[in-house]
């Protein structure tokens, strides 16, 4: 799994001109990417990995502060553009994959008390964010 973590005063998504998944109050953006081989061990070590991430203000996390965040799949983390000019999606799972990967990873957060916003999997979204310092950082699950 993949995924680009943004420092954020507020975001939000919407699909079909309705918000369907905001965050009010400083948190965190994640866009998730799923490749073929994630599984719930992986789903497990990125959740707490976001959980525990001391990005926010004065070094501090997710955990210790009770921030929100909104989760918003997509598939285009893992394009490879390195050769020609169209990338290559291959490395990203199909949807049976990425759907149930991406549920698992929101329940996760859920679980370890966090609260989570959502976007609509496989959707077309308009994500809107407010980014703070900016701070962005891309996490990746441990080679098996």
């Amino acid at each position: 799994m993949r995924a680009v973590v943004q420092r954020v005063r507020s975001a939000s998504v919407t699909v079909d001109g309705s918000v369907v998944g905001a965050i009010d109050s400083p948190g965190l953006l994640v866009y998730l990417g799923v490749t073929h081989a994630d599984g719930p061990a992986e789903v497990r070590w990125l959740a707490g990995k976001i959980h525990g991430l001391r990005i926010l203000r004065d070094e501090q996390s997710v955990a210790s502060l009770g921030a929100p965040v909104l989760v918003v799949s997509q598939l285009t983390l893992y394009g490879d553009a390195r050769k020609g000019r169209r990338p290559s999606w291959s490395a990203a799972a199909p949807g049976a994959i990425a759907e149930p990967a991406y549920d698992a990873f929101c329940a996760e957060l859920s679980r370890l008390g966090v609260p989570v916003a959502r976007g609509v999997f496989g959707a077309d979204m308009q994500v809107a964010s407010v980014n703070d310092g900016p701070v962005t950082v891309i996490v990746e699950t441990p080679a098996p």
